[in-house]
């Protein structure tokens, strides 16, 4: 059961990142990963909240499992965003790429603690 909890979350996180990362890209067309960035701090909320609540409120396990590990897992992506950088700096574009890791990295652990301190967990 844990399995297929974890695999439905996973489906739905990875639907979700590439329908919102489209959109996004596609609509505002920014100089920049947007998509990647909007995703990686909105999915460090959510783990954030779901984490929280549960050290708060003991979620059942199948919750952290469908949505923390599953759906979360699956909805970030700093791997892509690491690749990101890369290629912003291959491109000879540093300061972009140097803010881009270190705004990615601060705005997710940021939007990680938020949702922990909303739910009392921290």
């Amino acid at each position: 059961m844990n399995v297929l909890l974890v695999m439905v979350g996973g489906i739905a996180g990875a639907l979700a990142r590439v329908v919102l990362d489209s959109l996004l890209m596609q609509r505002l067309r920014p100089r920049w990963p947007l998509g990647t960035f909007s995703i990686n701090v909105t999915g460090s909320l959510l783990l954030g909240l779901v984490t929280g609540l549960s050290l708060t409120h003991g979620l059942p396990a199948a919750f952290r499992l469908l949505v923390g590990v599953g759906f979360c897992g699956a909805y970030t992506t700093f791997s892509t965003a690491a690749f990101e950088v890369v290629t912003l700096a291959r491109d000879r574009r540093h300061t972009v790429a140097t803010a881009y890791a270190i705004g990615g990295c601060l705005a997710s652990l940021t939007a990680a603690a938020l949702g922990l301190v909303v739910t009392g967990g921290l």
